[in-house]
């Protein structure tokens, strides 16, 4: 059986974790915060004292990480993976970072004799913790195989999008397609609001149309509850938002809707909603309908 090291326990670090010790995997972890850790460590995971310590006692390497900069930096920079790592190391990237650190990083690792998959995820923290993560790799084919099983713990829904960064380009893609429909969704329960109908209701009979989905179904109870908890942060969706918007740039293309929808995720930061759910983005809309769509009792 593989030997893993997870690095990152976060909101969907941790959940993942669970989910490869309960598939009986020897896991060892690391996180800049203690207690995560030693809270795996009573389920039988090992701790590491650095991503160097880590790498050392696994062959297969996962990160879960919030940025391309803290990626970077743990996966190749002092005390970091590569420092740690033996060849024949798969290390699996699947925090969402830029497609050009992807194909830096996996160009790096073939160097020294790893291979890198970038296998960004999507389905936030509910799938994290039912393993019903959809999972997008970037990488070789021969490193994707190996892996398979392992991701399959993970996530109900993986595929191999592609050579290295094709999951964090596929990752960007997603991030554009959720990023507008909490804005339709938004819009559209404010207007209802604000017209005087009944958006629970509303929300209730568009769930079986055209108009259904899961952010509709999960996102829009969030926003008529007020409950914005987060399982995908502000912050982070506006980081991934300008991920999207550098490649659009990079290739000369224009990003209309997304362009807006990222400046109101950018105005939620600056009035201290970062850390926020993403379907937070209803207050902006909210305060300026100057109504309110969170119920007492929502159907």
């Amino acid at each position: 059986m593989e030997r893993i090291g997870l690095i990152g326990l976060g909101i969907m670090g941790k959940p993942m974790a669970r989910n490869l010790l309960r598939a009986g995997y020897p896991l060892i972890v690391h996180n800049r915060r203690r207690a995560p850790m030693d809270e795996l460590v009573e389920l039988s995971a090992r701790a590491a004292d650095s991503p160097k310590q880590l790498a050392a006692g696994s062959n297969i390497v996962i990160t879960m990480l919030p940025d391309s900069e803290t990626v970077a930096r743990v996966v190749s920079g002092e005390n970091g993976i590569f420092d740690g790592a033996e060849p024949g190391t798969i290390v699996i990237d699947m925090s969402t970072t830029s497609p050009r650190v992807a194909r830096e990083l996996s160009i790096s690792a073939e160097a020294r004799g790893f291979a890198m998959l970038d296998a960004p995820v999507s389905g936030g923290e509910v799938g994290a913790q039912d393993a019903t993560l959809s999972i997008m790799v970037g990488g070789t084919a021969d490193a994707f195989t190996r892996v398979l099983p392992i991701l399959r713990v993970l996530g109900s829904n993986v595929v191999h999008v592609g050579g290295a960064g094709a999951g964090q380009l596929t990752k960007a893609a997603n991030q554009i397609i959720v990023a507008l429909t909490i804005a339709a969704v938004a819009e559209a329960l404010v207007l209802v609001a604000k017209a005087g109908g009944d958006p629970a209701r509303a929300r209730q009979a568009m769930l079986g149309g055209f108009a259904s989905s899961r952010i509709l179904e999960l996102h829009g109870q969030r926003m008529l509850t007020a409950n914005f908890a987060p399982g995908g942060r502000v912050r982070t969706h506006h980081k991934d938002l300008q991920i999207a918007l550098e490649l659009a740039e990079q290739y000369g293309l224009t990003l209309p809707l997304t362009e807006q929808v990222d400046a109101l995720f950018q105005e939620l930061v600056q009035r201290g909603h970062g850390e926020d759910d993403h379907s937070a983005l209803i207050k902006l809309l909210e305060d300026r309908a100057q109504v309110r769509v969170a119920a007492e009792n929502p159907v």
